[in-house]
């Protein structure tokens, strides 16, 4: 018997909402389990579901991903977090591999990467978006990321 992998999608634009979820759901084994459109929804619903795998934008209103990924940590601490933004900074990927996320996509990636990122992160690999080779983010779990809440 195959393992349901359950998914929370949290971004506050709809249309990525759709296209990640559509991309997701071609595998038979991935279920969307629900949707947030800000930080505190994500937190709330991640919480109450306790998601295999939260797919985070950084950019959310109310609450940013880099925070919400800190209170996640705490309310949901078994949930992988995959990160999906279109910051393209070395800093923040950085702060969100430090709040606790698996992995980093750029947005403008996704098609291309999306589904390799979210098999390495269930497998409890990081992932790092193309956009960013060459750049080393291993280590920086544990750091303070003060600067970026």
């Amino acid at each position: 018997m195959t393992r349901i992998v359950r998914i929370l999608l949290a971004d506050d634009f709809e249309p990525w909402r759709s296209f990640v979820a559509s991309l997701l759901q071609k595998n038979p084994e991935w279920q969307i389990i629900g949707e947030a459109e800000d930080g505190l929804e994500a937190v709330q619903k991640a919480k109450e579901f306790q998601p295999d795998l939260i797919v985070l934008d950084i950019g959310l209103p109310k609450l940013n991903g880099i925070e919400a990924a800190l209170s996640i940590r705490k309310v949901a601490p078994e949930s992988k977090i995959l990160f999906a933004s279109e910051n393209r900074t070395s800093e923040v990927v950085a702060a969100a591999f430090n709040a606790g996320g698996q992995g980093y996509v750029v947005k403008s990636d996704g098609a291309n990467e999306l589904l390799v990122a979210v098999e390495a992160v269930l497998q409890g690999k990081r992932f790092v978006s193309s956009t960013f080779r060459g750049f080393d983010f291993t280590g920086t779990e544990g750091q303070s990321s003060d600067e970026f809440r």
